[in-house]
């Protein structure tokens, strides 16, 4: 994997990408006029370009541009902004200053409307198994503009681990996090989306083990919750309670840990 910038670049944005580069360990090549699919005889993987406002990602063999965008947390938040209710801070009970692990962060719109909960005072962590969603999610939340800054406040705040979250879990002391986190339908319908198609290369899909709820439930201080289609059998296989949620196609179940 590369990085560079657009074709018209100033040298302002060459230095940031040459910078981005360094801190993520991907070698800056300076664009020259070349285009994209010329530039793809340098890679394996694929090219990572800095613009202005964001970052875009060209998957090796596709046109095609990928970058992040928070999706569903801008409205949740102006949502509870108004004073209206979040099935997921809900049932995870989330407050100001509490933590939360997001196990299966994707795109981190979960992460980033818990982050805007417990403040500036709480912790939100995301563990991401695909090295190249991960990459994009965290360039995205360091550089994604919103005209409210309590939600780029947010955004800021989500720390981003690229890894397996059963080798994340187990690397945690007991009580680390007052609130655990899975989303499994993330990493299942990211192979399918036509949205995020260019990414299904990239995705890992992790199917949850008993010893990855166990290992959860010794991490969390207060609760594991599990946000699944309305006909998973995982809430009962691993005894988690579920809300049913007529209206919607998902629920969320937890599991008390106190």
């Amino acid at each position: 994997m590369i990085i560079t910038t657009g074709s018209k670049a100033k040298n302002e944005l060459k230095n940031r990408a040459r910078e981005v580069g360094d801190e993520l360990g991907i070698s800056y090549v300076d664009r020259q006029d070349r285009s994209i699919d010329k530039m793809m005889d340098l890679v394996e993987d694929g090219i990572v370009v800095v613009r202005k406002e964001r970052f875009l990602f060209y998957p090796k063999g596709s046109s095609s541009p990928v970058f992040f965008h928070p999706n569903s947390s801008l409205f949740r938040i102006k949502r509870l902004m108004r004073g209206e209710d979040d099935p997921l801070i809900r049932n995870a009970r989330l407050r100001e200053g509490m933590s939360i692990l997001d196990c299966t962060l994707g795109w981190a719109s979960d992460s980033i409307v818990s982050s805007f909960v417990v403040g500036k005072n709480g912790r939100v962590v995301g563990i991401e198994g695909s090295s190249t969603i991960a990459l994009l999610t965290k360039l995205g939340l360091k550089v994604y503009v919103d005209e409210n800054p309590m939600i780029n406040d947010a955004m800021r705040r989500v720390e981003v681990n690229e890894g397996n979250h059963l080798d994340y879990l187990k690397q945690c002391r007991t009580d680390s996090f007052d609130v655990v986190y899975f989303d499994p339908m993330f990493e299942e319908t990211i192979v399918t989306s036509d949205g995020i198609a260019p990414l299904k290369n990239f995705a890992v899909y992790e199917p949850i083990s008993d010893e990855i709820i166990e290992e959860a439930k010794r991490v969390a201080r207060e609760r594991v919750v599990l946000k699944d289609h309305y006909k998973s059998n995982r809430f009962a296989q691993f005894g988690f309670d579920v809300e049913i949620r007529k209206s919607s196609a998902f629920h969320f179940g937890h599991i008390e840990v106190k």
